[in-house]
């Protein structure tokens, strides 16, 4: 098994890790991968026909959904776009920024029970918290309209 926070060099051993988290909780994942600079998502300046970087390397992207509730689906952007690795998508909820290591154990979290809602009367709104291991925690926003049923039985 890929340590939760091992680190992680590139889309495919993101993937590999992801496809661990899903086999381990019983979980269907749906991957497409968008490979080459005229593809990816952060690449609007690559020109039309323009595949390789210019240092020769094909920049590989994936978009996984995993199946069943709650749902989750993750963007791994491509391997040399810095520390922001991937969007995490829960029920609705976009976590950015989120780096590569990072992704299983946040996956982990969710699918675990260890991510839940918390409320503020004031200012009035709500913030997934998806706790992981070391201490690290990440919070989002989410208006009160969103709250799906996943996510209105996990507030505290």
């Amino acid at each position: 098994m890929i340590d939760c926070m091992e680190h992680l060099p590139s889309t495919e051993a993101a993937l590999t890790a992801l496809r661990e988290v899903a086999r381990a909780y019983h979980r269907e994942i749906e991957v497409s991968h968008d490979i080459g600079a005229d593809q990816t998502s952060r690449r609007t300046a690559a020109g039309v026909g323009v595949t390789a970087d210019p240092d020769g390397s094909l920049p590989h992207e994936a978009f996984v959904e995993f199946g069943g509730s709650p749902r989750i689906s993750v963007r791994l952007y491509p391997d040399d776009e810095g520390d922001a690795d991937a969007l995490i998508t829960v029920e609705g909820v976009e976590c950015a920024d989120v780096p590569r290591d990072a992704v299983p154990a946040f996956v982990r979290s969710v699918l675990s029970g260890l991510a839940y809602v918390k409320g503020k009367r004031f200012p009035p709104g709500y913030r997934l918290i998806v706790p992981l291991p070391g201490d690290e925690t990440y919070k989002e926003f989410i208006p009160m309209v969103t709250l799906t049923p996943w996510l209105s039985a996990r507030v505290r």
